[in-house]
């Protein structure tokens, strides 16, 4: 696997992440992606998970009688790949941890309708840095503010990142944003904002529960109740027009039990909230 700055590719404009080359049968570079390649364009949060699903899915097609194929993967913030994506940047398919997101490429016309699912679901959790852990109870009125004790709250920027519009629907479900809107460090994604607990940066953060199962370094302070925000679902749709034999396959391999298993071991629920 290959990683390749977006910036250095013809069509990225403003979009930032990573791109991942998986080629079982043959070596690539930061070209630009041939007909018989596969393109997605996947939330921040669910990197990891996506990177191991596609090796498993490069191992499949290594075995006899498979063929080569290059998977093309793009992280980022959901707002940040569905207005990518409604530009014309090249993407086969779009995995969103926001329905919003994928509402807004359903209303350009940008995914195939019929393609669409919801995928993938999540909770929401407090952690705090591992050397500093919280002892807190989340309920209504809880007192966050007070214990940062004067340190920052780490979100996704609310004004368009999804983990981040969920957090503040949960502080203001349960009464608490007035108290620490002016305490948050601000994220470009989740992951990012994850970061910031890992290195100390802040006291204490809100992101999704999968985040937490890949680093040591943060502790679950605890679980936002359910009803405290909108459901998290992640939907799934091809991109409209990019249909072709070999986007249908990982499409459907993406749905299919072995990738299950393996986006379950990374922290996600299946849609609804259901394990």
């Amino acid at each position: 696997m290959r990683s390749t700055p977006i910036s250095s590719l013809p069509w990225s404009g403003r979009l930032f992440g990573v791109v991942c080359l998986v080629a079982p049968l043959f070596g690539l570079g930061a070209t630009p992606p041939r007909a018989e390649d596969v393109t997605i364009f996947a939330a921040a949060s669910t990197a990891n998970a996506v990177n191991e699903v596609v090796e498993r899915y490069a191992a499949m097609l290594a075995e006899p009688a498979g063929d080569g194929l290059a998977v093309r993967l793009v992280f980022a913030a959901s707002s940040t790949l569905a207005k990518q994506i409604a530009q014309g940047a090249p993407a086969d398919l779009f995995l969103s941890a926001s329905v919003a997101w994928m509402d807004y490429l359903a209303q350009r016309q940008a995914i195939a309708p019929a393609s669409r699912i919801d995928l993938l679901g999540n909770s929401l959790v407090l952690i705090s840095p591992a050397d500093s852990p919280l002892a807190l109870t989340i309920e209504p009125g809880f007192p966050l503010a007070e214990t940062l004790d004067g340190g920052r709250l780490a979100i996704g920027d609310p004004a368009h990142v999804p983990a981040g519009m969920y957090a503040k629907a949960a502080l203001e479900t349960l009464g608490v944003w007035p108290t620490v809107a002016d305490k948050t460090a601000r994220a470009a994604d989740v992951r990012a904002a994850r970061a910031l607990v890992d290195r100390g940066e802040a006291a204490a953060g809100i992101v999704y529960r999968s985040d937490t199962a890949i680093s040591r370094r943060v502790l679950v302070a605890g679980v936002f109740p359910r009803d405290s925000h909108p459901p998290i679902t992640y939907p799934l749709a091809l991109v409209a027009g990019r249909s072709s034999p070999e986007v249908e396959r990982f499409y459907r391999f993406l749905r299919g039990p072995e990738a299950r298993v393996i986006f379950r071991r990374h922290g996600f629920l299946s849609p609804g909230g259901a394990g």
